[in-house]
């Protein structure tokens, strides 16, 4: 028991005293997304699906979902992060052109070798 002037505290029992949060939306567990959800994920923006309806998609999969619209867009950056392999924005323009059969012409700095 803790006595102050003002107000008094008495801890009858150190645990919670509430129930456990049913609606777990917001929260980083439930909000992560399972190997397979990741992997439609992925097709989907293969495919070019709006991240809404990747979204829609996976809650209509999966009742419980509590995958937020921040985190379709949060996987997705992070898909094409991974796909460029740190390339900047040119490189990767330059590597998709010569992927794709384009004839592609460039000069290099002979200083900085970009």
């Amino acid at each position: 028991m803790a006595i102050s002037e003002s107000w008094q505290l008495f801890v009858h029992n150190g645990r919670h005293n509430h129930k456990v949060v049913v609606y777990n939306h917001g929260h980083a567990q439930a909000a992560r997304l399972t190997e397979e959800q990741l992997y439609q994920t992925e097709q989907f923006r293969k495919s070019h699906v709006p991240h809404r309806n990747i979204l829609r998609f996976l809650r209509e999969q999966d009742v419980g979902c509590a995958v937020s619209a921040q985190k379709i867009y949060n996987v997705v950056a992070n898909i094409k992060r991974n796909q460029v392999q740190g390339r900047n924005t040119v490189e990767e323009i330059l590597s998709l052109s010569a992927e794709m059969g384009y004839t592609v012409f460039h000069r290099n700095c002979e200083e900085s070798n970009k």
